[in-house]
């Protein structure tokens, strides 16, 4: 087994495909807000696609390897890399011997990368996941993002491993508008506000997050009223908030809402749009269920990724008290009832 010191955090934290299960007792997910590169970084290194791995956010961020060594993979946003101070490339593994350090510059295009490590981080899962979830407190090794000074456990990795490496051109997604269906409560807006908000082009607002990604731009006219009983909601979930503002709920959401939801981007697109830097302008486009169902299937098809399969939820054992106690929905109102 190796250990990893980590010496300039930046904005990081472990993360795997999520925590699934849990949302009828108000516990979101979180986990990778872009699956498809955490998927292709444990496929060049040899795990399972779904291996918990580092989320590093724009900032640059560096580790040591205190004991023994460990094989990387970098994916997702491009940024630079750095072993002892030599340059290396990311989508490909490398080896880290003993007493290196490991250094990843800020990002030149995206916002978050994957740090995988062969083998995996060695921790004991929390609700069969080690994903961070800072405001309910959850996550391995660690329930929260990183620190400096943090210390890390990796699973001991081959060193007869053949590395592995990919066209930068395979782990860039399809450009274009951010695909959406409309709904669950689009009839809560005017024809017109719907128009608007198609043929907008929106910027990611600096006010985003892991919880969710305001847009600056016009604002969207409810003809019903901002207010709705509060329903459940899903990673891409497009709330109108009471000001006309949009903001799409990601990884970290809460799991029900009381705004309407004009729309819901497909997951064709979920994990590009989460690679959208603030300021960065772009269109949604309008596609049919049926054409997001027929689109993700010809991916499936032709995508080389090995996706396996997640444990039944079902089985997932909680412990009610400590979810009760975590109180991590926040107050309850009655939405009937008068104040």
């Amino acid at each position: 087994m190796s250990q990893l010191k980590v010496t300039k955090p930046g904005l990081s934290s472990v993360q795997d495909a999520g925590r699934f299960g849990l949302q009828r007792y108000g516990l979101a997910p979180a986990g990778a807000m872009d699956l498809r590169s955490l998927e292709i970084g444990n496929q060049l290194i040899g795990n399972a696609p779904h291996t918990a791995a580092i989320e590093v956010a724009p900032l640059p961020f560096t580790v040591r390897s205190l004991r023994g060594g460990f094989r990387f993979a970098m994916t997702g946003a491009d940024r630079s890399v750095h072993i002892e101070g030599q340059s290396a490339a990311m989508n490909a593994t490398h080896w880290v011997e003993e007493g290196k350090i490991l250094r990843f510059g800020g990002c030149r295009h995206g916002v978050f990368s994957y740090l995988c490590f062969q083998g995996g981080i060695k921790a004991v899962p929390q609700y069969k996941s080690f994903s961070v979830d800072k405001n309910a407190g959850l996550g391995r090794p660690y329930s929260r993002p990183l620190s400096e000074g943090d210390l890390l456990d990796v699973n001991d990795a081959p060193q007869n491993f053949v590395e592995q490496s990919i066209s930068p051109t395979d782990n860039v997604q399809t450009n274009g508008p951010i695909r959406v269906i409309l709904g669950p409560q689009d009839d809560h807006f005017f024809p017109e506000s719907i128009a608007t908000f198609l043929q907008t082009r929106w910027r990611i607002a600096h006010a985003s997050d892991r919880m969710s990604y305001k847009l600056d731009g016009p604002r969207i006219a409810h003809s019903r009223g901002y207010n709705i009983v509060s329903d459940g909601t899903v990673r891409g979930s497009v709330q109108i908030t009471g000001s006309g503002q949009p903001l799409v709920l990601l990884a970290d959401r809460g799991t029900v809402g009381g705004y309407p939801k004009i729309a819901t981007i497909s997951s064709l697109d979920l994990d590009r749009f989460s690679q959208l830097a603030a300021g960065t302008a772009f269109s949604f486009k309008l596609i049919s269920v049926q054409e997001s169902q027929r689109l993700l299937r010809l991916r499936a098809k032709s995508s080389a990724l090995r996706i396996a399969k997640r444990d039944d939820p079902a089985r997932c054992n909680v412990d009610l008290s400590k979810v009760i106690n975590a109180n991590v929905a926040g107050d309850a109102v009655s939405a009937v009832d008068p104040l």
